[in-house]
């Protein structure tokens, strides 16, 4: 492990800096569309619009990658990044930051592909777990740091827009200077959804549903904030409480869906995040159990996508989990796009409270659907399960296919440990 972060200290420190300016402007854009005067439709239409963009982005970056190769790729969307940062402030129209939020969310998806194809290249079979871990980590870490430096200067200015275009752009630095091997590109072709859904009804319907729970988060939570009333400080803290949440969860409950029907799990998790969601709507006036509600709808939604990606697995032969992850991608992109449109429609329809509402049904739909899906099959059994890999919903298909390899070689490295204590 030490190896490895030696090796891709730079890159993980340039990841680092990409989070903290993805993290900083989606909670931006959220204070400023309120300051603008932008509707909540107009809100989630432009939240939504990120999506549409990482969606497209995931699936053309690879060829534009094969076609001129990493390095071009990466400073090309980089640049873009940059300078789209710097044109929110001043094109404050609906449209406007509609399609800037399609391009940056494309040009962070083609970003996070081309990065994370290096760090998979940077990583070995004995410690790609670990690097997988530790960059699901960074994730965390900048999008915590971001809702911090919101705080720092006056929201109504440019300084809080010029701060993630820098981080962006001294970003390139750390990376494209300590790049020596390009690595070779290749990626799966997706399964079909059909065959997808045969395989795992509830990895594909769980999917579709956490792309509306995680789009939610990352998007509408500032939307929320503030039509809530909150302060800076407080929308601050209240955002990063879903990450802080999410990050204090995630290996608990992959400890214990090795040791257990997952499908049980997944429908005890869900509930638990209603719950929390439910929380919020009903003691939201008072900032304290608005907290505990984001630490709870973070903290057991977001694994949620790691263990859907696990129990689809449960039913995959080794060789299909690559091919089955770009499907089970898609179908969360899908659902993330309608998230923000719908969580608008129904802040809209009943006030800020909505935001809550919405999580809250998704949530329970997923873990009643789950305890459905119990009375459909057996149960595989413990022994014959696969491992749980963390993995957080910012991801690319790239960090998804390499997760599936980590099973993979996890499970291929448990069989040969069973044959020979048996021989």
């Amino acid at each position: 492990m030490v190896e490895f972060i030696r090796s891709a200290w730079a890159l993980l420190l340039g990841m680092l800096l990409l989070m903290i300016g993805n993290g900083m402007h989606g909670t931006l854009l959220g204070i400023r569309g309120e300051a603008a005067g932008f509707s909540t439709l107009e809100m989630s239409m432009v939240m939504s619009a990120y999506f549409v963009g990482f969606l497209g982005g995931s699936r053309i970056a690879p060829d534009m990658i094969r076609r001129v190769g990493h390095v071009r790729v990466f400073a090309a969307l980089a640049s873009f990044i940059s300078a789209i940062l710097i044109m929110y402030p001043t094109a404050q129209h609906p449209i406007a930051w509609v399609m800037g939020r399609i391009l940056i969310g494309f040009c962070f998806s083609g970003v996070y592909v081309t990065a994370e194809s290096w760090l998979n290249n940077a990583a070995s079979n004995e410690n790609r777990g670990q690097a997988l871990s530790l960059y699901m980590m960074v994730q965390m870490l900048g999008i915590v740091t971001a809702q911090g430096l919101v705080t720092l200067p006056d929201t109504s200015g440019f300084v809080l827009f010029v701060i993630p275009s820098v981080l962006v752009s001294i970003s390139f630095a750390p990376i494209l200077l300590s790049i020596s091997p390009t690595p070779a590109f290749d990626t799966t072709k997706p399964m079909s959804l059909r065959e997808l859904f045969g395989h795992s009804p509830l990895g594909v319907t769980g999917m579709f549903l956490m792309g509306g729970v995680f789009s939610a988060q990352f998007g509408m939570s500032a939307v929320y904030a503030t039509r809530a009333g909150l302060s800076v400080s407080e929308l601050s803290l209240f955002i990063a409480t879903f990450y802080i949440g999410a990050t204090i969860c995630q290996y608990p409950l992959g400890w214990i869906s090795d040791r257990m029907d997952r499908r049980v799990l997944i429908m005890i998790v869900s509930l638990i995040g209603a719950l929390g969601a439910l929380l919020g709507f009903f003691a939201g006036d008072t900032y304290t159990m608005l907290l505990a509600s984001a630490f709870f709808i973070g903290g057991f939604s977001n694994p949620l996508y790691s263990l859907l990606i696990a129990h689809t697995n449960d039913f995959l032969e080794y060789e299909d989990m690559a091919a089955a992850s770009g499907g089970l991608v898609f179908v969360n992109g899908v659902g993330a796009i309608a998230g923000p449109i719908i969580i608008g429609w129904s802040m809209d329809a009943i006030g800020p409270q909505g935001f809550f509402i919405f999580l809250a049904m998704l949530l329970t739909v997923l873990g009643v659907y789950a305890g459905y899906r119990t009375t459909r099959r057996a149960a595989v059994s413990v022994e014959d399960t696969g491992s749980y890999t963390a993995v957080m919903p910012t991801a690319s298909p790239v960090v998804v296919e390499v997760a599936q390899e980590v099973a993979i070689e996890t499970a291929l490295e448990e069989e040969a440990e069973a044959d020979d204590v048996a021989n």
